[in-house]
C-alpha cells in the first residue's frame, strides 16, 4: 500500500476522507492520502451501504466508462459475478464494451442481428402485455386508448400470440369475445398499425422473425450493442424495455451467480423514456432482494431534465464523478450531497480521477489504476490517439531549415502574434497509466516552463495565502499522479508549501514540512540548487520577474542587516529533532507489528464450506521459505459432487465427475494449485465452485471466495465473516 506522510496529506485537501475501509476488488488509490481504495458493494456491510447501485458521471475523456468497465471485469474475474450491459455508444460501428465482453468469454448481441421475442412464453402474461404496450408507445404514443388496450389484451390471449406477427393477426382478424369481432377489429386498428413498424416497417427484424428468441442466461457477461442505431430512433427505448423485462423476468431468476450487475451505458436514453424509466425504477427499488446492482453510466445529470428521471439518481448509494464544468459540478454536488471542497475539485480532475461518494458519509478523490491488459480492453479513444500520432509523425517529417535560413525566418516573424502558434500536443495515454520521461515520442519544447511553484510563492508574497495553498495543493496532486508519490517533482512541493507557510506567518507548519523532507532523505532546498555554472531557471520554477531599472539620480537606501542565522539554525535544529522523533516512533510501531505477525504465524489455514449441498474441505499451506502457498480442496465421494473447481489468480484446477460404472470404486476429489506470494505473512484468496448431485453441465456451478490468512484464520471474501477452522487439517 502506498501511503503519504500525514503532513503531506494535511494540505493536499481541506478534508481527508473517512477512515472506513471497504472490502472487495481494488479500484485505485486515494489522491488525498495515497491509500489503496477497494470496493465491492455487495461485500460491504448493509449498515454502511444499504444499496449496491452506482452512478458514474463525467465529461468526455474523464475516464468514467473505463472505471466502470474495470470494476465489472474485476468483479467477474475475482468474485464470479455476472453482468448484462446495455451499450449504445462506441467507435467504428461497435459498442465500447465489445472487446471486454469477448475477452471474458461473453457474447455481444448486436441490434438487428438478434431478434428479441417480446411474446415469449418465458414472460408472464402481464409482462408480455406491458412489453408490447411499451413497443406501441415508443412509435405511436397516442394509439393506446381504453378501447385499443382491451383489443390488445384480447389479442394476446389468442393461440397465435406467440410472436409479434401472431399478435398482429389476432388484432386484424379477432374472434368474438365479450364484444363482437367487428368492434374489436375497429378498436385494434390503431395498435395494429403501430406494431406494423416492427413487422413490416423500418424497425423490422428487431422483435419479429423466424429466429425470435431470448438470450442465454449462463454467460459471465452479455452486451446488448445498440451503437449502430440512430440515437433518436424509437428502437432504442423499445429495445431497452425488452432487455429490461428479460433481465427482470428471465435472467435474474435463472442466473446462478452470487451477484449480478445491470450496466446502463449512456443511461440518459433509457431513463428519459417513460416506459423504460418505470422498469428501471422498479429494478432499483428491488435490487437488494434480487441480488442485483444497477451501474448507471452517463455524462451529466442535466441530460435527464428535472423530472422523475433525475430522481432515480438519488436511489444510487455509490457515485463517482469525473471532470465536469463548474455549473454541472454544483448541480451534481447539490443532488448527491457532496461537500463544498469536493465540488470545487471536480472541474480540475484529470483522466481516471473522480470524486467518490460511498454511502451517506464517505467521500474521497480516487485515481483509477489499470493494468496494461485492462488499459487495452477499456480503451475508447483509439481514433483520437491515431490522429495525434499522425500529427506527431507529420511534425517529425518536417525538414529543419538551414541555420542561416532559420535565423532569417525568425527575424521576419518575430512580430507575429503568438496565439497562432500550435500548442504542444500531449499523446493520449490510457487512464491511470503514469507518464514517465522516456514515454514521450518527442522532447518537450524548450519554451514550456513549469511556473506553478513560482505562481504559488508569488501569491503568498502578495498576501493571497488561501490561493497560494490551493495552487500548491493542486500542483502536488498533479505531480503525484504523473510522476509518483516519492518522485522529486512530488516531494518538491513540500518545500514550496513550507515557503508558502513561512510567507503567510505559519512557522510551525513550515518547520513540520521541512522536517518531513529531511526525514525522506532530501535536502530541504535541494531543488533550488543548480549544477556548475548553469544560469537557466530550475525545472520547477518559471522565469524570474524582471527588475525595473532605477531612474537617474536614484540612490538605493542602505538596508539594515538583520542577524538571521540564529533563527535559521534554530529552525534547522527543531526540524531535525522533530524528524528524529517521528522516525523513531514509526520504527517502534513497525517493529511491534512485525513481532505480532511473527507470533501469530502458523503457516496454515483450513475450513469447511457448504456449496450446493456439498461440504468441501478447503485449505492453504504456506511453504517454509514463505514464497508460495499450496491451495487445495477435498470432497468426500459420499457428498456426490458432479463438478469441483478452484481458482486463485492465474492458477486453476477442475474436475467433472461422471456417474460411477459398475464395479468402479468411489474416490474422493482432491484438487490443488500453487500460487506465489511476496512474503510469508501475505493472505491469499481462492474461489471454490462445486456442483452438487443435481448440477447440470449447462449451468454455472455456485461458488464461494475464501481469504486464507497464515495466522490460522479465514474469512468469506463476499460477506467479510470469519470462517471456523477445520482443525483435523492443521
Amino acid at each position: 500500500m502506498i501511503r503519504l506522510p500525514s503532513t503531506h496529506a494535511a494540505i493536499t485537501a481541506p478534508l481527508v476522507s473517512s477512515s472506513v475501509r471497504f472490502p472487495g476488488i481494488p479500484i485505485g488509490r486515494s489522491l488525498l492520502d495515497g491509500r489503496l481504495f477497494s470496493l465491492s458493494p455487495v461485500q460491504t456491510d448493509a449498515a454502511l451501504l444499504p444499496s449496491t447501485n452506482s452512478l458514474a458521471l463525467g465529461g468526455l475523456g474523464s475516464g468514467k466508462s473505463t472505471t466502470a468497465k474495470t470494476r465489472i471485469r474485476r468483479e467477474i474475474v475475482e468474485n464470479g459475478h455476472q453482468a448484462v450491459v446495455i451499450d449504445s455508444f462506441g467507435e467504428d460501428q461497435s459498442g465500447e464494451w465489445a472487446a471486454l465482453t469477448r475477452s471474458l468469454g461473453g457474447r455481444v448481441i448486436e441490434a438487428g442481428s438478434f431478434t428479441l421475442n417480446p411474446c415469449s412464453s418465458l414472460f408472464p402474461p402481464e409482462v408480455r402485455e406491458q412489453l408490447v404496450r411499451s413497443l406501441i408507445a415508443a412509435v405511436e404514443p397516442g394509439a393506446l386508448t381504453p378501447q385499443s388496450t382491451y383489443a390488445l389484451q384480447h389479442a394476446l390471449t389468442h393461440p397465435k400470440a406467440t410472436s409479434l406477427n401472431g399478435v398482429m393477426d389476432a388484432l386484424v382478424r379477432p374472434e368474438d369475445g365479450r364484444w363482437p369481432a367487428a368492434k374489436l377489429t375497429e378498436w385494434g386498428e390503431g395498435v395494429a398499425i403501430a406494431l406494423s413498424r416492427y413487422t413490416e416497417g423500418s424497425l423490422r427484424g428487431l422483435f419479429d422473425g423466424q429466429d425470435a428468441s431470448l438470450p442465454e442466461t449462463d454467460l459471465p457477461i452479455l452486451s446488448f450493442d445498440f451503437s449502430r442505431l440512430d440515437r433518436n430512433s424509437p428502437a432504442i427505448p423499445s429495445l431497452m424495455a425488452a432487455v429490461s423485462c428479460w433481465a427482470e423476468q428471465v435472467w435474474l431468476p435463472q442466473s446462478t451467480a452470487v451477484h449480478r450487475h445491470l450496466v446502463l451505458e449512456e443511461a440518459w436514453q433509457i431513463l428519459l423514456s417513460p416506459s423504460t424509466a418505470e422498469l428501471i425504477q422498479r429494478l432499483l427499488k428491488n435490487s437488494r432482494k434480487a441480488s442485483l446492482s444497477l451501474d448507471v453510466v452517463m455524462h451529466t445529470l442535466s441530460d435527464l431534465g428535472e423530472g422523475k428521471a433525475q430522481d432515480l439518481a438519488k436511489l444510487c448509494e455509490i457515485a463517482h464523478v469525473g471532470r465536469l464544468g463548474p455549473e454541472e459540478a454544483a448541480t451534481v454536488g447539490a443532488l448527491l450531497g457532496l461537500p463544498a471542497w469536493a465540488v470545487e475539485r471536480i472541474p480540475g480532475l484529470g483522466p481516471g480521477q473522480a470524486v467518490w461518494k460511498v454511502g451517506p458519509d464517505y467521500v474521497d478523490i480516487i485515481q483509477t489504476v489499470l493494468t496494461e491488459e485492462e488499459a487495452r480492453l477499456t480503451d475508447t479513444s483509439t481514433r483520437r490517439r491515431k490522429a495525434q500520432q499522425a500529427l506527431a509523425a507529420d511534425l517529425d517529417t518536417i525538414e529543419e531549415p538551414a541555420p542561416h535560413e532559420q535565423d532569417q525566418d525568425d527575424a521576419e516573424h518575430d512580430d507575429l502574434p503568438t496565439e497562432h502558434l500550435p500548442a504542444a500536443v500531449e499523446p493520449l495515454l490510457p487512464e491511470g497509466v503514469g507518464v514517465e520521461a522516456e514515454d514521450w515520442d518527442w522532447e518537450m519544447p524548450p519554451n514550456v516552463i513549469d511556473t506553478r511553484h513560482q505562481d504559488a510563492l508569488q501569491a503568498a508574497r502578495e498576501g493571497r495565502c488561501s490561493e497560494a495553498a490551493d495552487l500548491a495543493a493542486l500542483g502536488e496532486r498533479q505531480d503525484i499522479a504523473a510522476h509518483g508519490i516519492n518522485s522529486d517533482q512530488a516531494v518538491s512541493w513540500l518545500a514550496t508549501r513550507a515557503k508558502v507557510a513561512e510567507l503567510c506567518g505559519n512557522l510551525d507548519q513550515a518547520i513540520q514540512l521541512r522536517a518531513t523532507v529531511a526525514r525522506m532523505g532530501k535536502d530541504v532546498e535541494w531543488f533550488e540548487q543548480t549544477e556548475g555554472a548553469r544560469t537557466e531557471p530550475q525545472w520547477h520554477r518559471g522565469p524570474e520577474p524582471a527588475v525595473p531599472e532605477a531612474p537617474n539620480g536614484y540612490m538605493e537606501p542602505v538596508k539594515k542587516q538583520r542577524r538571521t542565522w540564529p533563527y535559521v539554525a534554530t529552525i534547522a535544529a527543531l526540524a531535525v529533532a522533530v524528524g528524529a522523533v517521528w522516525q523513531n516512533a514509526a520504527d517502534d510501531k513497525e517493529e511491534r507489528q512485525q513481532a505480532e505477525k511473527a507470533a501469530a504465524y502458523k503457516g496454515i489455514s483450513a475450513v469447511n464450506v457448504d456449496i450446493d449441498g456439498v461440504t468441501a474441505q478447503a485449505s492453504a499451506d504456506w511453504s517454509k521459505d514463505g514464497t508460495s502457498v499450496v491451495l487445495s480442496v477435498w470432497v468426500d465421494s459420499r457428498e456426490e459432487p458432479r463438478f469441483v473447481r478452484i481458482d486463485s489468480g492465474d492458477q486453476k484446477a477442475q474436475e467433472e465427475l461422471a456417474p460411477l460404472k459398475e464395479g468402479q470404486f468411489p474416490m474422493p476429489t482432491h484438487l490443488e494449485v500453487k500460487v506465489p506470494v511476496e512474503d510469508r505473512h501475505q493472505a491469499v484468496q481462492m474461489t471454490v465452485a462445486v456442483g452438487g448431485k443435481d448440477w447440470k453441465k449447462s449451468t454455472r456451478a455456485p461458488g464461494r471466495t475464501i481469504e486464507f490468512r497464515p495466522d490460522r484464520t479465514a474469512i468469506d471474501a463476499e460477506t467479510g465473516k470469519s470462517l471456523k477452522q477445520y482443525y483435523s487439517h492443521l
